[in-house]
């Protein structure tokens, strides 16, 4: 199977932004309708959930909403409040050497993925970083020299809360350092339970573990796959390696002393790099985000693109995944 991915700029105009939508839209609509319109939250919940943990966040969701249409579901479905659940793999880490970087794993179904690194100045600031939901991002650096990327936490809880891209998204349209990040991860409800790992320009990182139904948790955990501190879901743990996963990260930090080149490979060959693509935990991408440089690169086995938060140029890059059949 092949998939192409695509480096987009959002100028004022919110033209790219209105193309990709109407792109996306189609299966994006089926996703959000696939337990039932009533199972969704009214308009009026979603603006006031918005309203009330991420008011800075409104006047971008209203002009967004104005971009696709102003339709009542897509409104609802832009704000990401209480959306269908949905499970993924993905492991990240913290490089700690002279210049730290996090570098991340995503593991997820090929055909259920934008494919899209989006860079805009949404709220004055600027952002790039991996698109989902068309609103929000699975990892990303914004021109502070934040850099912040999400695994799933490996437990069936489902809450009233937000999906957990659009809270990565606020997070860096509003915060500059890894301590401002933690607190506002702490203070946003999720509906599904996420590890998130951020790293500022000054070295300091945190990995925060998100649930539903329980107090966040702030750690120094530079090494995060599907699990918070114990194994839940031992069933998803096993089809997805989640301990040996964390295992080999921790050993290739404390006793494998290697180069950031060195690094970023280990991610692109086993126990990391999965060809589960028929159980939707398949590596789509390697992400590597240099935090103080506000730059990333997309890695592929034979394949690299870099892109520069100062300096993007839009572009595209088809990638060939092994041993997937294409979806009737």
């Amino acid at each position: 199977m092949n998939l192409t991915f695509s480096a987009l700029s959002d100028d004022a105009t919110g033209a790219v932004w209105r193309q990709l939508f109407e792109r996306s839209w189609p299966a994006y609509r089926r996703w959000y309708l696939s337990e039932g319109e009533e199972a969704r939250p009214t308009y009026l919940a979603c603006r006031r959930a918005l309203a009330t943990h991420m008011p800075e966040f409104v006047p971008v969701w209203e002009r967004l909403c104005g971009l696709a249409g102003g339709g009542d579901l897509a409104a609802r479905f832009l704000s990401l409040y209480r959306p269908p659940r949905y499970l993924s793999g993905c492991s990240q880490a913290v490089w700690t050497g002279a210049t730290p970087l996090l570098v991340r794993n995503y593991d997820y179904s090929p055909f259920a993925f934008d494919g899209v690194v989006l860079r805009d100045e949404w709220m004055g600031r600027a952002v790039m970083g991996t698109s989902d939901c068309l609103v929000g991002l699975v990892d990303g650096v914004n021109d502070a020299g934040l850099a912040i990327s999400l695994t799933f936490g490996g437990r069936s809880a489902v809450g009233d809360g937000f999906g957990v891209p659009i809270i990565l998204r606020y997070v860096l349209q509003t915060c500059t350092t890894a301590a401002e990040a933690a607190e506002t991860l702490t203070r946003i409800p999720t509906h599904m339970a996420y590890n998130v790992t951020v790293l500022d320009a000054e070295r300091r990182w945190a990995t925060v573990y998100l649930a539903p139904d329980r107090a966040p948790l702030v750690t120094r955990a530079a090494v995060a796959t599907n699990h918070q501190e114990r194994v839940e879901l031992v069933h998803h743990a096993r089809a997805t390696a989640t301990v040996e996963r964390e295992r080999f990260l921790l050993q290739r930090l404390t006793h494998h002393p290697e180069s950031q080149a060195s690094f970023i490979a280990a991610f692109q060959k086993p126990p990391l790099y999965s060809l589960a693509f028929d159980r939707g935990f398949g590596t789509l991408y390697t992400a590597a985000y240099w935090a103080k440089r506000r730059t990333m690169a997309l890695c592929w086995p034979g394949q690299r693109w870099d892109l520069k938060l100062a300096d993007f140029v839009p572009g595209t890059r088809t990638v060939s995944y092994p041993l997937v059949a294409e979806r009737a």
